[in-house]
């Protein structure tokens, strides 16, 4: 039975919604006769807005609800659920509310494990006010995370990658943003029930990641009603996932470049977000589409090129008119025939068919117009900044390392807007191996004639000017390369500089997917053989070395890349995963899901924390 995180999430908020009781298996939905409130702060609406969208709350018995922060008035009789991260302002407007009696019982759900002095700030708080006899129960759900598919998710971390990488940044902070990742990914195992054999890179966010998680896992697995106590705990280890933890330093370019498959080019360039897309009308409005797995043209069509969706829509197109020209001819009567009482029949039949037939056309109808319209808006986008050329040269150079200079000159004054151009200026710094000086100072002319701010591409020309340094060096000097640069960059910089050399392999494979296959497999590879294993299962003093039965191989994996990922990269492992035979199964989660733009964003961000323009 494969992993399916969605469904998991999704059963433990229709069990939430039904105020923790279980949920009859043939209804699937929460009891509907008791009427409740449900109550939520911003983080936990985006983490109920891709599984459960608002006409089906009623479904669930949920009348009303509210944010968290809003004023309400009083509904008596009617008890609430709450469903918030457990942070002191919320505890406080809870305590607020019970005192006020707004609703007749409180139903407390947190999104993660609520520590100890905040319970004792909610405990004292209700005795105080007399009102904690309305707290019914207090639940720790283990939700912090986003599922937006079956196979992928997203802790919704803002600007890890920033936090991470910067220079200022201290210990305690550092080690705070570790301890949120692995909070997070806590979550995301509790709800899947499984306790997986960690592999990661050496050194930089991903052991940091790795090892902390390997200790809360240990720590929890000591307590006798453990929540992965239900989830197999005597399958034999080659029933257990693999959980790969990556850094985005492993493999820059693919939160950089241009991408021309219909689902990274609807998030990149039309903005998805938790699944629904806000696009021009064909009349002028603002529409508004939800793209999940309840639309078969999107679950099917979203990894093939541009032209092959647009292909994909008239051939759709077509059969829908054939199929509504079909239904007319049967509901029409033979022409010119006389009409007796069999035809009679026969008619009604016809009838009772079309009508039946009805409701599925006019959904399959609503799906084309739907696509019809964001490859219309996506077309106008890709004509008006040359799209398809930024996608084609960023492939061809990752494949080639190299640009012809004309050409490039030729993208940088050519259209686009001032982010296409620097994003191009970026993977051509990350996939040429050396570049003279006097190119680069063509380049960054160039971006400043296109009014660009450069001070992401000088990041990047630090990075890799310091991979330089590093692979010519001798020990003794490359030390205190290494040295300066960590005072510099933090703790990372053995992970920053990684992701300068790893790019598309002979195959065209992503790195992060060729690595995940090795892994996967189990076979020695000199690709992986220094990577660290840890199993919270096993004793610890084997922790970090190589067991033979850890290194797979594995049928199952969930990769998560610290900080920042993309629909190109889960294409990637989805592709992966689809190719093997047997088909193997791979969930891709993340700090933060972003678009190119953002990502940059973020380097620009290190590039003027480290005083460039």
């Amino acid at each position: 039975m494969a992993l399916n995180l969605r469904q998991k999430q999704t059963e433990c908020i229709t069990r939430m919604l039904n105020l923790n009781q279980p949920v009859s298996s043939s209804a699937g939905t929460a009891n509907e006769e008791v009427y409740k409130i449900l109550i939520y702060d911003r983080f936990c609406q985006d983490i109920l807005s891709p599984l459960i969208h608002v006409k089906d709350l009623r479904k669930h018995g949920v009348t009303l609800y509210f944010l968290v922060d809003k004023d309400r008035k009083p509904v008596h009789d009617v008890p609430a659920v709450y469903f918030v991260q457990p942070t002191l302002i919320n505890v406080q407007r809870i305590i607020s509310d019970a005192s006020k009696s707004l609703y007749d019982s409180f139903h407390l759900n947190f999104s993660s494990s609520i520590t100890r002095p905040l319970l004792e700030d909610l405990a004292s708080g209700t005795l105080n006010s007399d009102s904690i006899h309305r707290i019914s129960k207090v639940h720790d759900q283990y939700l912090e995370f986003v599922t937006l598919e079956d196979n992928l998710f997203s802790l919704a971390n803002k600007n890890c990658y920033v936090q991470l990488n910067d220079p200022s940044a201290g210990d305690q902070e550092i080690e705070a943003i570790i301890e949120k990742i692995v909070g997070g990914l806590f979550c995301v195992l509790a709800t899947l029930a499984v306790v997986p054999v960690i592999r990661c890179p050496r050194g930089g966010p991903a052991e940091m990641v790795a090892s902390l998680l390997d200790q809360r896992l240990r720590d929890h697995l000591l307590a006798k009603n453990n929540l992965f106590s239900e989830g197999g705990n005597f399958t034999s280890s080659f029933q257990r996932p693999v959980l790969c933890i990556f850094d985005r330093n492993f493999e820059l370019s693919v939160a950089i470049q241009h991408d021309f498959r219909y689902r990274p080019l609807v998030h990149d360039v039309l903005g998805l977000r938790l699944n629904r897309l806000n696009v021009q009308g064909e009349k002028g409005g603002m529409k508004t589409y939800e793209l999940d797995r309840s639309d078969g043209f999107w679950v099917a069509n979203g990894s093939l090129e541009f032209p092959e969706v647009a292909v994909e829509i008239e051939t759709q197109l077509g059969k829908y008119k054939k199929d509504v020209d079909e239904v007319n001819k049967r509901t029409g009567g033979s022409d010119g025939a006389e009409f007796d009482g069999t035809d009679l029949i026969g008619n009604t039949k016809h009838l009772m068919n079309a009508v039946n037939s009805l409701p599925e056309l006019t959904e399959r109808k609503q799906v084309i117009d739907k696509h019809t319209n964001i490859a219309t808006v996506l077309l106008g986008e890709i004509k008006e900044r040359s799209l398809d050329s930024y996608a084609k040269k960023e492939y061809d150079m990752m494949i080639r390392g190299a640009i012809d200079r004309t050409e490039l000159l030729g993208v940088l004054k050519g259209k686009g807007t001032k982010m296409d151009k620097l994003r191009f200026a970026i993977m051509y710094l990350i996939s040429t191996e050396s570049i003279p000086q006097s190119e680069v100072e063509i380049v960054e002319a160039a971006l400043r004639e296109s009014e660009v701010d450069t001070s992401a591409f000088q990041y990047v020309k630090k990075i890799k000017s310091l991979n330089v340094s590093l692979a010519s060096a001798n020990s003794a000097s490359r030390s205190n390369i290494v040295d300066w640069a960590e005072k510099l960059y933090g703790q990372s910089i053995s992970a920053v500089t990684a992701g300068v050399k790893n790019l598309l392999s002979s195959d065209h494979q992503l790195a992060v997917a060729r690595t995940v296959e090795a892994l996967m497999e189990g076979k020695p590879n000199p690709e992986i053989d220094s990577y660290l294993v840890f199993d919270p299962r096993a004793p610890k003093s084997s922790t970090g070395t190589s067991s033979s039965h850890l290194k797979g191989p594995f049928k199952e994996a969930i990769v998560f890349m610290i900080g920042g990922g993309n629909y190109v990269e889960y294409g990637s492992l989805q592709e992966l995963a689809n190719r093997q035979l047997p088909v193997k199964h791979i969930i891709y989660g993340t700090t933060e899901i972003l678009m190119g733009g953002e990502f940059v964003e973020q380097l620009t961000l290190l590039g003027q924390k480290m005083g460039y323009p």
